[in-house]
């Protein structure tokens, strides 16, 4: 597995000895929160490179509970203080992949015994699951990748008091988020909703939430995915104990609030937006169900809280074997060649990495659109540009692709790959721009560039690099334009993408150059761990109307 581990050390001092450490850093790395925080790791750590792979950081965390202190305290005056004592620990939770923590010794004992070659067991009951919250420091901000142990369910404080809401969140990195007056309560991770045991947690912890801050939801927000097992859930609640307005299912108050719109009121809500003027939202995520049916996920909105205008978007491209396709960027990769009208040569790397066989069915799937689902995905679009550099074939885990990407840009380069702006948009509602002209953004021009790149022999740092100047560059170039259709100034980012510090770094001076306001997150993850607060923001005020 390349999935990268937790490390734990003594104290702050060891923690230097293998990563770089500033002074924001040094303060989140010792407060109360006591977070795995993304630190830069120094030139000849020590620590191995499986740790975490491909990758120029490390998740760090300090001590946080006695036990910890005994494990790791170094050994003084003993037979054993000649030894040498480990710098770090590696840490990981007491669950097999997207299952619950295991919370009792004897379901740890018979869940775990085939993982772990012993035990250690304490009498202290556990009432409730919470992983580890994992954040980083940009800009000299805290920003947020999963909210849990430490902030959950500390509140978000709301620019307007919202009627209670139960909002479930989405099917990855779930939280749920329940609303009350001017407090916004984020449950803790519960992770991704695709086994029962990750539902039953689910259930319970919202149960336990709303009996805890005395909230009784006049409205369900969910999803538009049909799929979603928390959409499923909002459509059929029956949770003993949990008293909802509507007596029935048919009779309560549902709102279905679509995944990138919620993802841009999340950012707005911890911003302390009122919304009585809209935003120019940009949301770059792997995947969320849009209006028309298509996976979405390269969206420039035109929103407030309490609808939105799809502005522009990353041009279709078809997704062969849908979810299958995201373990194998390589096959993500001929889609975008085939897109492109680029022949599919062996000397490219996703071409070689797909036997003859599977080409002819890919092939096939795409030219008769059979199982191949339209996407604008910014992260298919790293998964494409990765494979083609030869970064990246297969993952082992989300956004592995991406993150290897990223960890190779050369900071050095300054070219940048063009991205072409095409197909007029009709105007959609009173949201829309006047006379708004864009509605698909060209990938095609970067897949050439990268091929041709790639055939030149460019190294793979200089790749990276000048795919993520293109995208910076493209979305204030994107901004420019609704800005001189709608007069908007005011930038949301949100989505997964937006965990990229360096595609951060790019845009957010790209575009504070161009005069833009820019709103990131800070409080909430940018990624789906963070839209259950855009949902329950969303549901509040269509509900007022």
């Amino acid at each position: 597995m390349d999935k990268p581990f937790a490390l734990m050390s003594f104290d702050l001092e060891m923690v230097k000895q293998y990563c770089e450490v500033n002074e924001e850093e040094r303060a989140l790395l010792t407060s109360r929160e006591r977070p795995i925080l993304l630190l830069r790791q120094r030139a000849g750590s020590p620590i191995s490179p499986l740790v975490a792979p491909g990758n120029r950081y490390l998740g760090v965390m300090l001590p946080y509970t006695p036990l910890h202190y005994l494990l790791l305290e170094p050994i003084r005056n003993s037979p054993l203080s000649s030894h040498p004592w480990p710098l770090a620990l590696v840490m990981t939770s007491g669950n097999y992949s997207e299952e619950p923590i295991a919370t009792d010794n004897d379901e740890a004992l018979e869940r775990l015994a085939g993982l772990a070659d012993a035990f250690l067991l304490h009498d202290r009951e556990i009432h409730a699951r919470c992983d580890d919250s994992v954040t980083r420091i940009w800009a000299g901000v805290e920003l947020p990748l999963r909210r849990s142990r430490g902030y959950a369910p500390y509140p978000v404080h709301l620019p307007f008091p919202v009627p209670q809401v139960l909002a479930v969140g989405g099917e990855l990195k779930n939280t749920f988020c329940l609303t009350r007056e001017r407090y916004a309560f984020l449950s803790q991770h519960i992770g991704d909703m695709e086994k029962y045991e990750t539902l039953r947690f689910f259930e319970q912890m919202v149960e336990q939430l709303a009996r805890t801050f005395r909230v009784q939801p006049e409205v369900i927000a969910h999803d538009m995915h049909p799929g979603y097992l928390t959409t499923r859930y909002a459509l059929e609640l029956q949770v003993p104990g949990f008293q909802i307005a509507g007596s029935e299912p048919e009779t309560r108050n549902l709102i279905a609030v679509q995944h990138h719109h919620a993802h841009i009121a999340s950012c707005m809500a911890e911003n302390g937006l009122t919304g009585e003027r809209p935003v120019i939202g940009v949301a770059f995520d792997g995947t969320g169900y849009g209006t028309d049916g298509a996976i979405w996920g390269g969206e420039f909105l035109i929103a407030d809280y309490r609808t939105f205008h799809r502005a522009a978007h990353l041009g279709y491209v078809p997704l062969p074997g849908g979810d299958g396709a995201i373990r194998r960027p390589y096959r993500i990769a001929l889609a975008y060649l085939w897109a492109a009208g680029v022949p599919w040569d062996d000397d490219l790397p996703p071409v070689a990495a797909a036997s003859a066989v599977e080409r002819r069915v890919l092939a096939r799937q795409l030219e008769r659109e059979l199982n191949s689902v339209p996407t604008s995905s910014t992260g298919r679009l790293f998964d494409a540009v990765s494979a083609l550099a030869g970064v990246r074939q297969e993952v082992n885990y989300e956004a592995q692709a991406a993150i290897e990407l990223e960890m190779l840009v050369r900071a050095d380069e300054a070219g940048a790959y063009r991205f072409g702006i095409t197909v007029p948009a009709p105007r959609a509602s009173h949201l829309a721009p006047r006379n708004s002209q864009f509605a698909s953004i060209d990938t095609r021009p970067v897949i050439h560039a990268v091929v041709a790149d790639v055939r030149a022999g460019v190294e793979p740092g200089v790749i990276a690099a000048r795919f993520h100047n293109g995208l910076a560059a493209m979305t204030r170039d994107v901004c420019v334009l609704l800005r001189q259709e709608t007069g908007l100034s005011e930038v949301a980012l949100s989505g997964g993408v937006f965990q990229n510090v360096t595609l951060l770094d790019l845009v957010v001076p790209l575009l504070r150059e161009a005069g833009f306001t820019v709103y990131t997150h800070r409080l909430v993850p940018p990624n789906d761990g963070g839209i259950s607060l855009g949902q329950a923001m969303v549901a509040g005020v269509q509900n007022n109307y």
